[in-house]
């Protein structure tokens, strides 16, 4: 004789589908985080080259590598030192602070 209440089948296609939402959350988080850290480490060394270009004397072309990187740049010169602070927005669909970064070169190189 059959119990229809005990038996258990269809249990693991249950909990699949419980637990599946949670893991592609998880796995969008990571992915969202990875993207984010990549965008962090190209603006870090879009603000170093812009920042040694400004040091070089050459504005044009360190506005135009932040143009390409679709950031926001304002430096500050004190006395030989050229500082550079980039940001831009976070490349996904949350709201969040958006990424910055910040160099110093020398100025008055040839």
């Amino acid at each position: 004789m059959r119990r229809p209440f005990l038996d258990d089948r269809g249990a693991v296609t249950a909990e699949f589908a419980v637990a599946l939402p949670a893991i592609i959350l998880v796995l969008a988080l990571a992915l969202g985080a990875l993207v984010a850290a990549a965008a962090s480490v190209r603006l870090e060394h879009t603000a170093a080259e812009s920042a040694r270009l400004l040091g070089r004397g050459d504005e044009q072309r360190a506005r135009a590598v932040v143009a390409d990187a679709g950031a926001d740049l304002s430096f500050e010169r004190t006395d030989r030192l050229v500082c550079v602070d980039v940001s831009t927005p976070v490349p996904l669909p949350i709201a969040l602070e958006p990424l910055r970064a910040h160099a110093c070169a020398l100025g008055g190189g040839g």
